[in-house]
């Protein structure tokens, strides 16, 4: 993932909710009854690790009991000390308080609790990315960890679980629904250790898969009482098998019944909220919708430019829900006029953002019917809305509409199956259409023909095509 392009906006839910849903995960709120439980005689180590002989009593404040539970106290506790739950009062003696953040838990505002939830998250991330070293002991040397001898590269491992979980946001983002669809683990594995570039993965990157695969089995697992992802495991089975050295998953047949046993995942929505704020903190440009709900036209056309579409729908329907319609409306037309590259897809939102105005909108539309750059878009408007007396348009203004939507359509889709099947369309319905479109005034006149060009399937309407892209960049000196 790069950080010189802002992604997809994330559709965030209110804070308060989220803010909830962090009270309400199992890792704060056992972190959050630790530091409750606490009291004089609660000891730590020099670490601000519960003592051996205190964890038992830990778990049981927490209803838990054996190994488990005293497992689950050792972290909580940890993740207490980390998000200023429980503070050490004095390290020689091991003793501790209440923190000072434990009353924004229950006194706090949504923002207060969702910062003690992302420093809570913050101890999980790094304690995900440790594996478990069971030859720890034989690497300390002179006090300090001989990683080289673990064969384990501490920043490595952060980096890969950071990749994997940039992707996953990416794929969450870039969804259209309002849920969002459990990702396979095999293909989230594969989204960071399979270039590109490779059209079939060869072995060794397909065991690099599978062994990724069951490293991020134990990361998510660790990550899900935390609320960043619901994650459903990979199947015990399969497990047993990759370790007697059975087909490794990422060989076996792929259908959803299949692929489902290999463990699925999917940001939570307190999840997206963390990824984001993760991604802001390391500088990426992260936006989220309703972002440009206070900005003006230009900045919510331009903006909402390259978002997919239902991530556009929901930031122009927040944007217009602080306007009066009408005003809007005129606001949103002068802001799509334009000669420059991205004027085509300006108007294209333009057009979606006029549909969710309604009626109201009518007297803004019927003002720039006589305009060069608009009028054919109001026409549609008022006679997809039945509007009564809207004038025919003129054969080139037919046309410069013609150019100006399959620009715009290039420019958000480039060179989709759903612009094949329209150029096409435009071929069949017209005849003599490349003989006249090229003398259309229009700056990408030259440019849309080019791609039609591309596009068409028949070599010799492709061939038409080209010849009137020529014609056309002769007529502008181009």
């Amino acid at each position: 993932m790069s950080d010189s392009s802002p992604l997809p906006p994330a559709r965030l839910h209110p804070e308060a909710e989220l803010a909830r849903d962090a009270l309400s995960t199992p890792l704060l709120s056992r972190a959050a009854r630790l530091a409750r439980w606490a009291g004089p005689d609660t000891r730590v180590d020099a670490g601000g690790g519960l003592v051996d002989e205190q964890l038992p009593a830990a778990a049981e404040a927490l209803g838990l009991s054996g190994e488990d539970g005293a497992a689950c106290a050792s972290e909580a506790w940890r993740v207490a000390v980390d998000t200023g739950l429980v503070e050490i009062v004095d390290e020689d003696e091991g003793t501790v308080a209440a923190g000072a953040d434990l009353a924004l838990l229950t006194g706090g505002s949504p923002q207060d609790v969702l910062g003690v939830w992302l420093g809570a998250l913050e101890t999980v991330l790094a304690d995900a990315s440790v594996p478990d070293l069971d030859g720890l002991t034989d690497a300390v040397q002179d006090g300090e960890i001989d990683f080289s001898s673990l064969d384990w590269d501490p920043e490595a491992e952060a980096a890969f679980l950071d990749g994997v979980l940039g992707n996953l946001y990416l794929m969450t983002v870039n969804g259209d629904g309002p849920g969002h669809a459990p990702v396979p683990l095999p293909a989230l594995a594969a989204s960071v250790l399979v270039p590109s570039d490779m059209a079939e993965p060869t072995n060794d990157v397909l065991q690099q898969v599978s062994d990724a695969m069951m490293r991020l089995d134990e990361q998510f697992r660790m990550l899900e009482p935390v609320g960043l992802v619901a994650y459903q495991p990979v199947d015990e089975a399969l497990m047993a098998d990759a370790e007697d050295g059975a087909d490794e998953p990422s060989s076996a047949p792929v259908d959803d019944t299949d692929v489902s046993r290999y463990g699925m995942v999917r940001l939570t929505p307190l999840g997206l909220y963390g990824m984001r704020a993760r991604l802001l903190e390391a500088g990426f440009e992260a936006p989220a919708v309703g972002d440009l709900a206070d900005k003006g036209a230009d900045a919510l056309l331009d903006g909402t430019a390259a978002f997919p579409p239902a991530a556009a729908h929901a930031e122009t329907e927040q944007w217009l829900a602080r306007r009066e319609p009408l005003a809007a409306a005129r606001e949103l037309l002068a802001a799509a006029r334009g000669s420059d590259a991205g004027a085509p897809l300006r108007r294209l939102r333009c057009q979606q953002a006029l549909s969710l105005v309604g009626a109201s909108a009518e007297p803004a539309l019927r003002e720039v019917l006589d305009d060069a750059e608009l009028g054919g878009l109001a026409r549609v408007w008022l006679t997809e809305h039945g509007a009564a007396d809207v004038p025919a348009p003129s054969e080139a203004m037919v046309f410069w509409l013609t150019i100006d939507t399959l620009a715009a359509q290039l420019a958000a889709e480039g060179n989709s199956e759903e612009l094949r099947a329209l150029v096409q369309g435009l071929a069949q319905q017209h005849s003599g259409f490349f003989a006249a479109v090229w003398r259309v005034d229009h700056p990408a006149t030259a440019d849309v023909l080019e791609a039609m060009g591309r596009l068409h399937p028949d070599k010799r309407i492709a061939k038409e095509a080209r010849k009137a892209a020529f014609k056309a960049r002769s007529q502008h000196g181009g």
